[in-house]
């Protein structure tokens, strides 16, 4: 009896073991693939991608580029219903040469009383809209979705254009059981290939098929045959302290390198930084800004300056640009842009202003460069090789007396020497017009302090008293911004107070909107509870993090800052004559691997006072990913000590 008790015990779970299964084999959807409801891998997700396959190659009788989608997807629930919706943009320029989209198939799959039922998409759920211009979006929502469908779709897209091969992303922001993508490459074209992400592939192969392609006259091509996979890819959920999530999903890019063709002819598209450094200079709008002296001249005959020091010389010089032209809001960077525009209309792009300012301080005999840069919404820049499209900004790079300041003169809240926080983007290419273009790492010169210092005083049961906060950099910058776009509300914008304690009385301290600090001061009240003899309370009036920006498991990409910084509280409280201290806090030091960062909370008695002690360093701008743990677990110290510190009051007989 036990033997056959224990065999079925067997049979039940290796039955509950297959049907939890997934067929991530190939595109078959099963009668598991609709029975399951969860993704025991992560219980967050609410659709999954089962499989899916890409094939791009190009056609031997077109000869245009075609890539092949094939992919099943599981809902999972509800809120998974997003991704019953799949959008493909469509790329035409400016002749008219366009890519389209061919052979859109799917089927929705629902299990109705054991019975699998089929809804096929028709052509009227297929929509397509103008984006703009240049980019149209075929749309196809797929019918009867519900929670449990399993979603089977494919289609062709077909490209004229192979300055980029199709991408593949093998990550998305839902789970994937399993990627391939497969790409055969005519020997004619010559790309650099990268994957991204850092994760690894579970298969990468290649292998060479010849006379792929053949034309008229008895010229051939071998292909080169890629094929690519991976395996249980967890969703990629983005956090805060990041850049842009492209630089971060596992895929594959394809930049166009070399072309070769059959009749001989080699078109070299990366070129050498020298060869690019010339064709910036020689055939952009961008190069040709470089050269304009006499706008410059003409436009500062009316200014005077009364220095001979460059210092003083090119702060004036910068003043007069930020002050006097306006950002229309476009990053436009090597084409259409023109300083005669700029001085007409007195409003450009961003290229346009910080141009002018180039040629104004390098006509008054200040060293200058400029500095061609990727913000952060826009993604890293290739350093292998020469991708002028992944630059979209540029900054003044002024060399004086030894020191280097990098300027922009875009924003009316930066102060001398200060870039916008999208620049930080780790470094950018200096433009040399003699020696030719090199590498210049972005870095803020100093640490962005936040610092709070207080002055509380309790009388019976009442706490009140004043705070100062005095912030700099980057810190200071939000805060002026706040302040001179609403003034009234700046205080309960800025300061992160815990909600029984009342702030009142701000007062801000000759505020401009260049300044490099930002002070202010307020008054902070609150009411105690008399428990007994004893008092409770926690002595932080202000919170840096109200709760902890780091949820996840781990992190595959780094925690980006953009700059070093330190957050400060110090507060003096006075027990006055009815109060003594029974007990402090507990304190708390905390350091970081290599010395990237630092928590002191110090707590201690002065006559019949408490001093309060809190000081949070980030001692890096940028944190690699085996540091996240560390800084998760500081994090997490630093809102419950904020919380939850409790100092304990006797009330004197």
């Amino acid at each position: 009896m036990k033997l056959k008790t224990f065999l079925l015990v067997v049979f039940i779970s290796s039955v509950t073991y297959s049907q939890s299964e997934y067929n991530a084999e190939n595109l078959l959807v099963t009668k598991s693939d609709l029975e399951q409801n969860i993704f025991s891998k992560d219980s967050t997700a609410n659709a999954l991608v089962i499989y899916e396959i890409g094939n791009s190659y190009i056609d031997r009788d077109d000869f245009k580029l075609h890539s092949e989608i094939k992919r099943k997807i599981k809902i999972l629930n509800r809120d998974g219903f997003n991704k019953a919706t799949e959008e493909i943009l469509l790329y035409t320029n400016d002749s008219g040469r366009k890519e389209i989209v061919e052979d859109i198939t799917a089927t929705v799959y629902n299990l109705k009383n054991g019975i699998i039922e089929k809804t096929k998409l028709s052509d009227d759920d297929i929509i397509e809209e103008k984006y703009n211009d240049n980019y149209t979006i075929v749309k196809f929502t797929f019918p009867n979705i519900q929670p449990g469908s399993v979603i089977n779709y494919s289609y062709t897209f077909i490209s004229p254009f192979f300055f980029k091969y199709k991408s593949w992303a093998f990550q998305k922001d839902i789970p994937t059981l399993y990627s391939e993508y497969n790409a055969s490459i005519p020997g004619n074209w010559e790309y650099n290939i990268k994957l991204v992400g850092g994760r690894k592939l579970f298969i990468n192969e290649a292998d060479i098929k010849y006379s792929c392609l053949e034309v008229n006259g008895g010229g051939s091509s071998n292909c080169s045959e890629y094929r690519y996979a991976m395996k249980d890819i967890p969703a990629f959920v983005a956090e805060d302290y990041m850049t842009t999530e492209s630089n971060y999903l596992a895929k594959i890019d394809y930049e166009l390198n070399v072309f070769r063709g059959f009749d001989g002819k080699v078109d070299k598209i990366n070129k050498s930084w020298k060869d690019t450094d010339l064709e910036i200079r020689r055939e952009t709008d961008f190069g040709r800004m470089m050269k304009k002296g006499n706008l410059a001249r003409n436009e500062l005959e009316g200014v005077t300056i009364n220095t001979t020091n460059d210092l003083e010389k090119t702060q004036d010089i910068y003043h007069y640009v930020r002050d006097h032209y306006n950002w229309n809001g476009e990053h436009k960077l090597f084409n259409d842009v023109s300083l005669k525009n700029l001085i007409k209309e007195k409003t450009g792009t961003a290229t346009e202003i910080n141009m002018l300012l180039y040629n104004l301080l390098l006509e008054n005999d200040i060293e200058v460069k400029p500095l061609l840069l990727s913000t952060r919404e826009n993604g890293f820049i290739t350093k292998i090789y020469p991708v002028i499209s992944d630059y979209n900004y540029v900054l003044v790079h002024a060399s004086i007396d030894g020191e280097t300041y990098l300027l922009d003169a875009n924003d009316d809240y930066l102060s001398f020497g200060q870039i916008p926080y999208k620049c930080l983007n780790q470094y950018g290419r200096l433009f040399n017009t003699k020696m030719g273009s090199s590498w210049f790492d972005i870095n803020p010169s100093q640490s962005s302090i936040m610092n709070y210092r207080g002055q509380l005083n309790l009388e019976d049961t009442q706490l009140h008293g004043a705070f100062e906060l005095t912030s700099t950099d980057y810190n200071a910058y939000a805060s002026k911004k706040q302040y001179f776009s609403d003034s009234e509300k700046t205080l309960h914008t800025l300061v992160d107070a815990k909600s029984d304690i009342e702030l009142s009385n701000a007062n801000y301290h000759n505020i401009t909107k260049t300044d490099s600090t930002f002070h202010m001061s307020f008054d902070v009240s609150k009411s105690l509870e008399l428990i007994g003899e004893k008092v409770y309370f926690n002595p932080y009036v202000i919170e840096f993090f109200p709760e902890n920006p780091f949820k996840l498991q781990e992190r595959s990409y780094p925690v980006d800052f953009g700059y070093e910084q330190s957050f400060i509280y110090t507060c003096k409280i006075n027990l006055g004559e009815h109060y003594f201290v029974e007990e402090l806090p507990e304190p708390k030091k905390l350091n970081l691997p290599e010395n990237a960062g630092s928590l002191i909370c110090n707590y201690s008695i002065s006559e019949n006072s408490v001093l309060v002690y809190f000081k949070l360093n980030f001692n890096k701008a940028i944190y690699d990913p085996v540091f996240y743990s560390y800084l998760k677990d500081m994090l997490k110290d630093v809102v419950d000590v904020q919380k939850n510190a409790i100092l304990v009051l006797t009330k004197k007989n």
